[in-house]
Protein backbone atom coordinates (compact mmCIF):
# COMPACT_ATOMS: atom_id res chain seq x y z
CA UNK A 1 0.00 0.00 0.00
CA UNK A 2 1.53 3.53 -0.74
CA UNK A 3 2.03 5.59 2.32
CA UNK A 4 -0.07 8.12 3.14
CA UNK A 5 3.05 10.17 3.19
CA UNK A 6 4.06 9.44 -0.63
CA UNK A 7 0.18 10.75 -1.30
CA UNK A 8 0.81 14.02 0.61
CA UNK A 9 4.37 14.81 -0.92
CA UNK A 10 3.25 14.34 -4.74
CA UNK A 11 2.32 17.87 -5.99
CA UNK A 12 -0.28 17.52 -8.86
CA UNK A 13 1.46 17.52 -12.34
CA UNK A 14 -1.84 18.36 -14.13
CA UNK A 15 0.26 19.03 -17.28
CA UNK A 16 1.33 15.50 -17.47
CA UNK A 17 -2.22 14.09 -15.75
CA UNK A 18 -3.79 16.01 -19.47
CA UNK A 19 -1.13 14.79 -21.54
CA UNK A 20 -1.69 11.13 -21.09
CA UNK A 21 -5.95 11.62 -20.62
CA UNK A 22 -5.45 13.97 -23.85
CA UNK A 23 -3.11 10.68 -25.96
CA UNK A 24 -5.72 8.11 -24.09
CA UNK A 25 -8.96 9.77 -25.10
CA UNK A 26 -7.56 10.10 -28.68
CA UNK A 27 -7.22 7.04 -28.99
CA UNK A 28 -10.47 5.97 -27.63
CA UNK A 29 -11.79 8.67 -30.46
CA UNK A 30 -10.57 7.36 -33.32
CA UNK A 31 -11.14 3.74 -31.83
CA UNK A 32 -14.85 4.80 -31.41
CA UNK A 33 -14.96 6.39 -35.05
CA UNK A 34 -13.42 3.24 -36.30
CA UNK A 35 -16.36 0.95 -34.27
CA UNK A 36 -18.80 3.25 -36.14
CA UNK A 37 -17.07 2.87 -39.41
CA UNK A 38 -17.40 -0.95 -39.55
CA UNK A 39 -20.92 -0.86 -38.17
CA UNK A 40 -21.70 1.13 -40.48
CA UNK A 41 -20.06 -0.54 -44.12
CA UNK A 42 -21.41 -3.82 -42.53
CA UNK A 43 -25.05 -2.83 -41.25
CA UNK A 44 -25.91 0.61 -43.18
CA UNK A 45 -28.30 2.60 -41.44
CA UNK A 46 -32.05 0.81 -41.01
CA UNK A 47 -34.69 -0.22 -38.40
CA UNK A 48 -32.24 -2.98 -37.47
CA UNK A 49 -28.90 -0.41 -36.73
CA UNK A 50 -31.85 1.67 -35.04
CA UNK A 51 -32.71 -1.02 -32.76
CA UNK A 52 -28.60 -1.45 -31.66
CA UNK A 53 -28.70 2.04 -30.98
CA UNK A 54 -31.99 1.96 -28.83
CA UNK A 55 -31.06 -1.11 -26.91
CA UNK A 56 -28.44 1.32 -24.82
CA UNK A 57 -31.51 3.53 -24.19
CA UNK A 58 -32.51 1.72 -20.95
CA UNK A 59 -28.42 1.10 -19.62
CA UNK A 60 -28.58 4.79 -20.60
CA UNK A 61 -31.28 5.84 -18.26
CA UNK A 62 -30.18 3.25 -15.81
CA UNK A 63 -27.02 5.34 -15.69
CA UNK A 64 -28.57 8.39 -15.58
CA UNK A 65 -31.01 7.48 -12.56
CA UNK A 66 -27.96 6.48 -10.10
CA UNK A 67 -26.40 9.38 -11.31
CA UNK A 68 -23.10 7.56 -12.51
CA UNK A 69 -21.14 10.15 -13.69
CA UNK A 70 -22.05 11.91 -10.08
CA UNK A 71 -20.47 8.62 -8.40
CA UNK A 72 -17.14 9.04 -9.33
CA UNK A 73 -17.45 12.78 -9.23
CA UNK A 74 -18.84 12.94 -5.33
CA UNK A 75 -16.34 10.38 -4.69
CA UNK A 76 -12.76 11.68 -5.59
CA UNK A 77 -13.00 15.37 -3.92
CA UNK A 78 -13.60 13.05 -0.60
CA UNK A 79 -11.23 10.23 -1.30
CA UNK A 80 -9.01 13.03 -1.50
CA UNK A 81 -9.32 15.10 1.14
CA UNK A 82 -8.54 11.80 3.42
CA UNK A 83 -5.71 10.51 1.06
CA UNK A 84 -3.83 14.01 1.53
CA UNK A 85 -4.44 15.00 5.12
CA UNK A 86 -2.92 12.19 5.98
CA UNK A 87 -6.08 9.48 6.57
CA UNK A 88 -5.29 6.83 3.91
CA UNK A 89 -6.70 4.25 5.81
CA UNK A 90 -10.03 6.27 6.42
CA UNK A 91 -10.11 6.33 2.54
CA UNK A 92 -9.79 3.22 1.74
CA UNK A 93 -12.96 2.73 4.41
CA UNK A 94 -14.72 5.10 2.31
CA UNK A 95 -13.76 3.22 -0.87
CA UNK A 96 -15.11 -0.01 0.97
CA UNK A 97 -18.40 1.38 2.08
CA UNK A 98 -19.14 3.19 -1.17
CA UNK A 99 -18.52 0.11 -3.52
CA UNK A 100 -20.06 -2.52 -1.26
CA UNK A 101 -23.51 -0.07 -0.62
CA UNK A 102 -23.58 0.50 -4.30
CA UNK A 103 -22.67 -2.96 -6.10
CA UNK A 104 -25.94 -3.47 -4.00
CA UNK A 105 -28.06 -1.00 -5.67
CA UNK A 106 -26.91 -1.52 -9.03
CA UNK A 107 -27.33 -4.80 -9.10
CA UNK A 108 -30.86 -4.53 -7.99
CA UNK A 109 -31.75 -1.85 -10.70
CA UNK A 110 -30.33 -4.05 -13.02
CA UNK A 111 -32.87 -6.51 -11.93
CA UNK A 112 -35.80 -4.49 -12.28
CA UNK A 113 -34.60 -2.95 -15.17
CA UNK A 114 -34.32 -6.45 -16.91
CA UNK A 115 -37.97 -7.31 -15.64
CA UNK A 116 -39.56 -4.28 -16.66
CA UNK A 117 -37.60 -3.80 -20.12
CA UNK A 118 -40.76 -3.57 -22.24
CA UNK A 119 -42.95 -0.55 -20.61
CA UNK A 120 -39.70 1.17 -20.09
CA UNK A 121 -39.29 0.79 -23.83
CA UNK A 122 -42.41 1.93 -24.33
CA UNK A 123 -41.67 5.33 -23.01
CA UNK A 124 -38.47 5.66 -24.56
CA UNK A 125 -38.76 4.72 -28.12
CA UNK A 126 -42.52 4.82 -28.91
CA UNK A 127 -42.28 4.51 -32.01
CA UNK A 128 -40.02 1.46 -32.35
CA UNK A 129 -42.30 -0.63 -30.94
CA UNK A 130 -42.17 -2.92 -33.90
CA UNK A 131 -38.66 -3.56 -32.85
CA UNK A 132 -38.85 -4.12 -29.14
CA UNK A 133 -37.99 -7.89 -29.03
CA UNK A 134 -34.70 -6.96 -30.45
CA UNK A 135 -34.07 -3.85 -28.79
CA UNK A 136 -34.92 -5.69 -25.81
CA UNK A 137 -32.41 -8.86 -26.62
CA UNK A 138 -29.97 -6.79 -26.70
CA UNK A 139 -30.70 -4.75 -23.88
CA UNK A 140 -30.49 -7.68 -21.73
CA UNK A 141 -27.33 -8.19 -23.10
CA UNK A 142 -25.82 -4.52 -22.31
CA UNK A 143 -27.33 -3.93 -18.59
CA UNK A 144 -24.73 -5.94 -17.01
CA UNK A 145 -22.15 -3.56 -18.20
CA UNK A 146 -23.37 -0.82 -15.98
CA UNK A 147 -21.81 -2.53 -12.59
CA UNK A 148 -18.38 -2.94 -14.66
CA UNK A 149 -19.02 1.09 -15.52
CA UNK A 150 -19.82 2.09 -11.99
CA UNK A 151 -17.63 -0.05 -10.16
CA UNK A 152 -15.13 0.73 -12.66
CA UNK A 153 -15.43 4.72 -11.57
CA UNK A 154 -15.57 4.16 -8.26
CA UNK A 155 -11.70 2.43 -9.06
CA UNK A 156 -10.69 5.05 -11.40
CA UNK A 157 -11.20 7.38 -8.99
CA UNK A 158 -8.77 5.88 -6.25
CA UNK A 159 -6.37 6.54 -8.96
CA UNK A 160 -7.02 9.53 -10.53
CA UNK A 161 -6.42 10.72 -7.00
CA UNK A 162 -3.05 9.14 -6.67
CA UNK A 163 -2.17 10.90 -10.05
CA UNK A 164 -2.21 7.90 -11.99
CA UNK A 165 -4.05 7.97 -15.11
CA UNK A 166 -2.55 5.65 -17.70
CA UNK A 167 -4.24 2.57 -16.70
CA UNK A 168 -8.01 4.61 -16.04
CA UNK A 169 -7.52 5.74 -20.00
CA UNK A 170 -7.37 2.17 -21.28
CA UNK A 171 -11.23 1.64 -20.01
CA UNK A 172 -12.65 3.52 -22.93
CA UNK A 173 -10.10 2.00 -25.47
CA UNK A 174 -10.81 -1.42 -24.29
CA UNK A 175 -14.35 -0.83 -24.49
CA UNK A 176 -14.66 0.15 -28.21
CA UNK A 177 -12.16 -2.90 -28.95
CA UNK A 178 -14.75 -5.69 -27.46
CA UNK A 179 -17.67 -3.53 -29.45
CA UNK A 180 -15.14 -3.83 -33.12
CA UNK A 181 -14.38 -7.53 -31.94
CA UNK A 182 -18.35 -7.88 -31.42
CA UNK A 183 -18.87 -6.36 -34.96
CA UNK A 184 -16.02 -8.13 -36.63
CA UNK A 185 -16.03 -11.56 -35.14
CA UNK A 186 -18.64 -12.29 -32.94
CA UNK A 187 -21.40 -10.88 -35.50
CA UNK A 188 -20.89 -14.16 -37.82
CA UNK A 189 -22.43 -16.41 -35.20
CA UNK A 190 -25.67 -14.43 -33.95
CA UNK A 191 -28.64 -13.10 -36.13
CA UNK A 192 -29.10 -10.39 -36.75
CA UNK A 193 -25.80 -9.60 -36.80
CA UNK A 194 -25.60 -6.33 -35.30
CA UNK A 195 -26.40 -7.99 -31.84
CA UNK A 196 -22.66 -9.19 -31.67
CA UNK A 197 -22.02 -5.70 -30.72
CA UNK A 198 -23.93 -6.06 -28.08
CA UNK A 199 -21.72 -8.91 -26.65
CA UNK A 200 -18.89 -7.18 -27.87
CA UNK A 201 -19.75 -3.88 -25.55
CA UNK A 202 -20.11 -6.29 -22.52
CA UNK A 203 -16.75 -7.79 -22.85
CA UNK A 204 -15.08 -4.85 -23.61
CA UNK A 205 -16.78 -3.18 -20.27
CA UNK A 206 -15.81 -6.21 -17.92
CA UNK A 207 -11.88 -5.80 -19.00
CA UNK A 208 -11.63 -2.28 -19.29
CA UNK A 209 -13.48 -1.37 -16.22
CA UNK A 210 -13.42 -3.91 -13.81
CA UNK A 211 -10.72 -6.33 -14.76
CA UNK A 212 -7.29 -4.29 -15.71
CA UNK A 213 -8.37 -1.34 -13.23
CA UNK A 214 -8.31 -4.01 -10.49
CA UNK A 215 -5.42 -5.64 -10.97
CA UNK A 216 -3.43 -2.36 -11.01
CA UNK A 217 -4.95 -1.16 -7.44
CA UNK A 218 -3.82 -4.33 -6.20
CA UNK A 219 -0.11 -3.81 -7.16
CA UNK A 220 -0.55 -0.17 -5.96
CA UNK A 221 -1.82 -1.75 -2.58
CA UNK A 222 -5.14 -0.36 -2.65
CA UNK A 223 -7.87 -1.92 0.09
CA UNK A 224 -11.16 -3.20 -0.10
CA UNK A 225 -13.41 -5.33 2.39
CA UNK A 226 -17.28 -5.56 2.05
CA UNK A 227 -18.63 -3.06 4.77
CA UNK A 228 -21.65 -1.09 4.88
CA UNK A 229 -20.72 1.97 7.75
CA UNK A 230 -22.68 4.34 6.46
CA UNK A 231 -22.39 6.38 10.14
CA UNK A 232 -18.94 7.34 8.17
CA UNK A 233 -18.90 11.00 8.10
CA UNK A 234 -16.79 10.54 4.85
CA UNK A 235 -19.35 8.23 3.17
CA UNK A 236 -22.27 10.56 4.11
CA UNK A 237 -20.44 13.45 2.23
CA UNK A 238 -20.44 11.73 -0.68
CA UNK A 239 -23.63 10.72 -0.90
CA UNK A 240 -24.47 14.39 0.04
CA UNK A 241 -23.07 15.46 -2.66
CA UNK A 242 -24.50 12.53 -5.26
CA UNK A 243 -27.81 13.64 -3.93
CA UNK A 244 -29.10 16.28 -5.49
CA UNK A 245 -27.63 14.71 -8.97
CA UNK A 246 -30.03 11.75 -8.37
CA UNK A 247 -32.99 14.33 -7.93
CA UNK A 248 -31.96 16.30 -10.91
CA UNK A 249 -32.44 16.06 -14.39
CA UNK A 250 -29.11 17.38 -16.13
CA UNK A 251 -28.87 18.00 -19.39
CA UNK A 252 -25.87 15.78 -20.82
CA UNK A 253 -27.17 12.50 -18.73
CA UNK A 254 -30.75 12.80 -20.10
CA UNK A 255 -30.57 14.98 -23.57
CA UNK A 256 -29.19 11.70 -25.50
CA UNK A 257 -31.99 9.61 -24.21
CA UNK A 258 -34.44 12.03 -24.97
CA UNK A 259 -33.24 13.01 -28.83
CA UNK A 260 -33.32 9.20 -29.14
CA UNK A 261 -36.88 8.77 -28.07
CA UNK A 262 -37.42 12.37 -30.41
CA UNK A 263 -35.71 10.36 -33.33
CA UNK A 264 -38.06 6.97 -32.98
CA UNK A 265 -41.22 8.75 -34.07
CA UNK A 266 -39.66 9.34 -36.96
CA UNK A 267 -38.43 7.04 -40.29
CA UNK A 268 -36.12 3.96 -39.84
CA UNK A 269 -32.46 4.95 -39.93
CA UNK A 270 -32.87 8.42 -38.06
CA UNK A 271 -31.90 6.98 -34.55
CA UNK A 272 -28.73 5.49 -36.33
CA UNK A 273 -28.62 9.03 -38.43
CA UNK A 274 -28.32 10.69 -35.20
CA UNK A 275 -26.05 8.75 -33.18
CA UNK A 276 -23.35 8.79 -36.07
CA UNK A 277 -23.35 12.73 -36.10
CA UNK A 278 -23.40 12.91 -32.47
CA UNK A 279 -20.42 10.35 -31.88
CA UNK A 280 -18.68 13.15 -34.65
CA UNK A 281 -19.55 15.62 -32.36
CA UNK A 282 -18.37 13.97 -29.51
CA UNK A 283 -14.77 13.27 -30.99
CA UNK A 284 -13.29 16.65 -29.48
CA UNK A 285 -15.41 16.37 -26.66
CA UNK A 286 -13.75 13.21 -25.71
CA UNK A 287 -10.14 14.77 -26.67
CA UNK A 288 -10.22 17.96 -25.52
CA UNK A 289 -13.03 18.79 -22.86
CA UNK A 290 -13.38 15.32 -21.21
CA UNK A 291 -9.40 15.06 -20.51
CA UNK A 292 -8.64 18.21 -19.49
CA UNK A 293 -11.44 17.88 -16.99
CA UNK A 294 -10.35 14.78 -15.74
CA UNK A 295 -6.31 15.64 -15.76
CA UNK A 296 -7.31 19.52 -13.77
CA UNK A 297 -9.99 17.42 -11.24
CA UNK A 298 -7.35 16.00 -8.71
CA UNK A 299 -5.55 19.07 -8.64
CA UNK A 300 -8.92 21.28 -8.25
CA UNK A 301 -9.68 18.88 -5.41
CA UNK A 302 -6.84 19.41 -3.69
CA UNK A 303 -6.08 22.76 -4.03
CA UNK A 304 -9.97 23.26 -2.08
CA UNK A 305 -8.93 20.32 0.32
CA UNK A 306 -5.47 23.25 1.23
CA UNK A 307 -7.53 25.93 1.26
CA UNK A 308 -5.78 27.49 -2.19
CA UNK A 309 -8.40 29.23 -3.68
CA UNK A 310 -6.25 31.82 -5.73
CA UNK A 311 -4.51 28.45 -7.39
CA UNK A 312 -7.45 27.17 -7.64
CA UNK A 313 -9.12 30.30 -9.56
CA UNK A 314 -5.96 30.50 -11.89
CA UNK A 315 -6.18 26.82 -12.74
CA UNK A 316 -9.88 26.79 -14.04
CA UNK A 317 -9.87 30.26 -15.44
CA UNK A 318 -6.86 28.88 -17.59
CA UNK A 319 -8.35 25.73 -18.21
CA UNK A 320 -11.63 27.37 -19.48
CA UNK A 321 -9.59 29.37 -21.87
CA UNK A 322 -7.45 26.47 -23.04
CA UNK A 323 -10.46 24.59 -24.16
CA UNK A 324 -11.85 27.52 -25.73
CA UNK A 325 -8.55 28.08 -28.10
CA UNK A 326 -8.65 24.70 -28.65
CA UNK A 327 -12.41 23.62 -29.98
CA UNK A 328 -13.53 26.64 -31.36
CA UNK A 329 -11.48 25.94 -34.51
CA UNK A 330 -12.71 22.38 -34.19
CA UNK A 331 -16.25 23.77 -34.37
CA UNK A 332 -16.21 25.83 -37.54
CA UNK A 333 -13.86 22.89 -39.22
CA UNK A 334 -16.57 20.55 -38.74
CA UNK A 335 -19.50 22.78 -39.19
CA UNK A 336 -17.79 23.64 -42.68
CA UNK A 337 -16.93 20.53 -43.85
CA UNK A 338 -19.66 18.11 -42.57
CA UNK A 339 -20.25 16.28 -45.79
CA UNK A 340 -16.29 15.09 -46.25
CA UNK A 341 -16.13 14.42 -43.39
CA UNK A 342 -19.04 12.27 -42.77
CA UNK A 343 -18.39 10.56 -46.75
CA UNK A 344 -14.58 9.92 -45.59
CA UNK A 345 -15.53 8.00 -42.59
CA UNK A 346 -18.77 6.36 -43.33
CA UNK A 347 -19.46 6.31 -46.87
CA UNK A 348 -18.51 2.32 -48.04
CA UNK A 349 -20.36 -1.04 -47.86
CA UNK A 350 -24.07 -0.46 -47.02
CA UNK A 351 -23.62 3.49 -45.93
CA UNK A 352 -24.78 4.97 -49.02
CA UNK A 353 -24.30 8.59 -50.26
CA UNK A 354 -27.70 9.40 -48.87
CA UNK A 355 -26.96 8.55 -45.45
CA UNK A 356 -23.36 10.78 -45.63
CA UNK A 357 -25.97 13.39 -46.64
CA UNK A 358 -28.14 13.94 -43.99
CA UNK A 359 -25.64 12.70 -41.39
CA UNK A 360 -23.35 15.51 -42.63
CA UNK A 361 -26.49 18.18 -42.25
CA UNK A 362 -27.26 16.79 -38.61
CA UNK A 363 -23.21 17.40 -37.98
CA UNK A 364 -23.39 20.61 -39.58
CA UNK A 365 -26.00 21.40 -36.38
CA UNK A 366 -24.42 19.50 -33.93
CA UNK A 367 -21.14 21.78 -34.60
CA UNK A 368 -22.42 24.96 -33.13
CA UNK A 369 -22.51 23.61 -29.44
CA UNK A 370 -18.78 21.72 -29.82
CA UNK A 371 -17.54 24.18 -27.49
CA UNK A 372 -20.12 24.50 -25.49
CA UNK A 373 -20.12 21.03 -24.75
CA UNK A 374 -16.27 20.81 -24.03
CA UNK A 375 -16.23 23.45 -21.72
CA UNK A 376 -19.36 21.53 -19.67
CA UNK A 377 -17.10 18.57 -17.87
CA UNK A 378 -14.55 21.36 -16.90
CA UNK A 379 -17.34 23.52 -15.26
CA UNK A 380 -18.56 20.72 -13.52
CA UNK A 381 -15.46 19.53 -12.36
CA UNK A 382 -15.21 22.71 -10.82
CA UNK A 383 -18.78 22.63 -8.94
CA UNK A 384 -17.70 19.00 -7.57
CA UNK A 385 -14.31 19.84 -6.45
CA UNK A 386 -15.40 22.44 -4.41
CA UNK A 387 -18.13 20.14 -2.77
CA UNK A 388 -20.85 22.16 -4.53
CA UNK A 389 -23.31 19.56 -6.39
CA UNK A 390 -26.47 21.23 -5.94
CA UNK A 391 -25.73 24.78 -8.08
CA UNK A 392 -24.99 22.89 -11.52
CA UNK A 393 -27.48 20.54 -11.34
CA UNK A 394 -30.28 23.11 -10.67
CA UNK A 395 -28.95 25.07 -13.54
CA UNK A 396 -28.92 21.64 -15.38
CA UNK A 397 -32.42 20.55 -14.73
CA UNK A 398 -33.28 24.17 -15.78
CA UNK A 399 -31.81 23.75 -19.32
CA UNK A 400 -32.98 20.39 -19.46
CA UNK A 401 -36.40 21.45 -19.75
CA UNK A 402 -35.64 24.33 -22.11
CA UNK A 403 -34.15 21.37 -24.12
CA UNK A 404 -36.81 19.16 -24.05
CA UNK A 405 -39.53 22.07 -25.00
CA UNK A 406 -36.95 23.27 -27.86
CA UNK A 407 -36.37 20.02 -29.39
CA UNK A 408 -40.46 19.56 -29.70
CA UNK A 409 -41.16 22.85 -31.04
CA UNK A 410 -38.20 22.52 -33.37
CA UNK A 411 -38.64 18.78 -34.88
CA UNK A 412 -42.41 19.31 -34.89
CA UNK A 413 -43.25 22.84 -35.39
CA UNK A 414 -40.44 23.96 -37.85
CA UNK A 415 -39.36 22.62 -41.49
CA UNK A 416 -36.66 21.34 -39.59
CA UNK A 417 -38.33 18.36 -38.71
CA UNK A 418 -35.30 16.18 -36.78
CA UNK A 419 -32.85 18.46 -38.05
CA UNK A 420 -33.94 20.31 -35.28
CA UNK A 421 -33.01 18.08 -32.61
CA UNK A 422 -28.91 17.83 -32.82
CA UNK A 423 -29.76 22.07 -33.30
CA UNK A 424 -31.81 22.10 -30.11
CA UNK A 425 -29.12 20.21 -28.26
CA UNK A 426 -26.64 22.84 -29.46
CA UNK A 427 -28.44 25.81 -28.08
CA UNK A 428 -29.46 24.33 -24.79
CA UNK A 429 -25.73 23.52 -24.18
CA UNK A 430 -24.30 27.05 -24.61
CA UNK A 431 -27.29 28.33 -22.56
CA UNK A 432 -25.99 25.83 -19.74
CA UNK A 433 -22.66 26.65 -20.16
CA UNK A 434 -23.03 30.50 -19.88
CA UNK A 435 -25.42 29.77 -16.86
CA UNK A 436 -22.28 27.65 -14.79
CA UNK A 437 -19.48 30.04 -15.68
CA UNK A 438 -21.70 32.85 -13.77
CA UNK A 439 -22.33 30.50 -11.34
CA UNK A 440 -19.03 29.29 -10.60
CA UNK A 441 -17.67 32.33 -10.73
CA UNK A 442 -19.88 33.41 -7.64
CA UNK A 443 -19.07 30.38 -6.04
CA UNK A 444 -15.69 30.33 -5.79
CA UNK A 445 -15.37 34.39 -5.26
CA UNK A 446 -14.07 35.22 -8.43
CA UNK A 447 -13.12 34.24 -12.00
CA UNK A 448 -11.19 35.80 -14.68
CA UNK A 449 -14.22 36.72 -17.32
CA UNK A 450 -12.70 38.89 -18.91
CA UNK A 451 -9.66 37.17 -20.24
CA UNK A 452 -12.21 34.26 -21.00
CA UNK A 453 -13.85 36.80 -23.03
CA UNK A 454 -10.75 38.01 -24.55
CA UNK A 455 -9.32 34.40 -25.42
CA UNK A 456 -12.89 33.90 -26.98
CA UNK A 457 -13.33 36.80 -29.17
CA UNK A 458 -9.33 36.51 -30.57
CA UNK A 459 -10.05 32.92 -31.11
CA UNK A 460 -13.49 33.47 -33.40
CA UNK A 461 -10.87 36.33 -35.14
CA UNK A 462 -8.41 33.70 -35.44
CA UNK A 463 -11.14 31.39 -37.02
CA UNK A 464 -12.37 33.47 -39.86
CA UNK A 465 -9.17 32.63 -41.64
CA UNK A 466 -10.81 28.35 -41.32
CA UNK A 467 -13.71 30.16 -43.25
CA UNK A 468 -11.81 31.54 -46.07
CA UNK A 469 -9.84 28.64 -46.33
CA UNK A 470 -12.60 25.57 -46.48
CA UNK A 471 -15.32 28.17 -48.55
CA UNK A 472 -12.62 28.83 -51.17
CA UNK A 473 -11.61 25.13 -51.30
CA UNK A 474 -15.24 24.15 -51.25
CA UNK A 475 -15.72 26.31 -54.36
CA UNK A 476 -13.12 24.71 -56.52
CA UNK A 477 -13.22 22.12 -58.75
CA UNK A 478 -10.71 19.77 -56.04
CA UNK A 479 -14.06 19.59 -53.85
CA UNK A 480 -16.19 18.00 -56.90
CA UNK A 481 -13.32 15.71 -57.86
CA UNK A 482 -12.99 14.88 -54.15
CA UNK A 483 -16.97 13.90 -53.28
CA UNK A 484 -16.57 11.08 -56.17
CA UNK A 485 -14.26 8.74 -54.28
CA UNK A 486 -14.20 7.89 -50.42
CA UNK A 487 -10.21 8.23 -51.03
CA UNK A 488 -10.66 11.39 -52.23
CA UNK A 489 -12.82 13.01 -49.51
CA UNK A 490 -9.99 11.46 -47.00
CA UNK A 491 -6.99 13.69 -48.85
CA UNK A 492 -9.51 16.79 -49.03
CA UNK A 493 -10.56 16.56 -45.24
CA UNK A 494 -6.74 15.69 -44.02
CA UNK A 495 -5.09 18.42 -46.32
CA UNK A 496 -8.01 21.03 -45.53
CA UNK A 497 -7.84 20.26 -41.71
CA UNK A 498 -3.88 20.73 -41.88
CA UNK A 499 -4.11 23.81 -43.74
CA UNK A 500 -7.12 25.16 -41.72
CA UNK A 501 -5.38 24.41 -38.33
CA UNK A 502 -1.92 26.03 -39.18
CA UNK A 503 -3.30 29.05 -40.60
CA UNK A 504 -5.43 29.29 -37.24
CA UNK A 505 -2.29 28.65 -35.38
CA UNK A 506 0.07 31.31 -36.95
CA UNK A 507 -3.39 33.97 -37.03
CA UNK A 508 -3.31 33.15 -32.84
CA UNK A 509 0.20 33.77 -32.92
CA UNK A 510 0.17 36.92 -34.57
CA UNK A 511 -2.04 38.02 -32.04
CA UNK A 512 -0.54 37.42 -29.03
CA UNK A 513 -2.21 34.75 -27.68
CA UNK A 514 -0.35 32.75 -24.84
CA UNK A 515 -2.54 29.88 -25.65
CA UNK A 516 -0.76 29.04 -28.85
CA UNK A 517 2.30 29.39 -27.12
CA UNK A 518 1.47 26.79 -24.64
CA UNK A 519 -0.03 24.26 -27.79
CA UNK A 520 3.22 24.30 -29.35
CA UNK A 521 4.78 23.17 -26.39
CA UNK A 522 2.34 20.78 -25.89
CA UNK A 523 2.73 19.63 -29.63
CA UNK A 524 6.54 19.41 -28.37
CA UNK A 525 6.40 17.45 -25.32
CA UNK A 526 3.55 15.63 -26.41
CA UNK A 527 0.96 16.83 -24.07
CA UNK A 528 -1.15 20.21 -23.13
CA UNK A 529 0.83 21.81 -20.71
CA UNK A 530 -0.98 24.47 -21.35
CA UNK A 531 -2.89 23.35 -18.58
CA UNK A 532 0.41 23.33 -16.08
CA UNK A 533 0.87 26.57 -16.75
CA UNK A 534 -2.00 29.02 -15.31
CA UNK A 535 -1.56 32.62 -16.55
CA UNK A 536 -4.74 34.40 -15.41
CA UNK A 537 -3.38 37.47 -13.81
CA UNK A 538 -6.52 38.85 -11.80
CA UNK A 539 -9.53 36.94 -9.97
CA UNK A 540 -12.45 39.44 -11.01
Amino acid sequence: MASAQASTARTPNVGRASGIMFLSLVLSRFLGIARDMVMAHQFGSNATTDAYRLAFQIPDLLFFLIAGGALSSAFIPVFSEYLHTEREREAWHIFSVVTSLMSLIILGFIGLAWVFSTPILQALAPGRMDSAELITRMSHIILPAQFAFFIGGLMFGTLYARQVFAVPGLGPNVYNLGIIFGAVVISHFVSPGVVGMSWGALIGAFIGNLIIPFYAMRKLGSHFSFTLDLKHPGVKKVFKLMLPVVLGLSLPGVYGVLMQRFGSLYQPGVNTWLDYGNKLMQAPLGIFGQSLAIAVFPALSEFYAKGSMHQFRLQLATTIRTVLYLTIPISVFMALEPHAIVGALYQSGKFKPEDTQVVAQMLSYFSIGICAWCLHPVLMRGFFAIHNSVSPIVQGTITTVIFFFLAKFLSSQTPLSYFGLPLASSLSAIILVVMLILSVRRAIGGLDIRGILLTLCKSAVASVVIVVICLGLNNSPVYDIALHHRIGMIAFVGFTFVMSTSAYYAVSRALGMKEAEYARKGANRGNLRAQAEPTVETDD
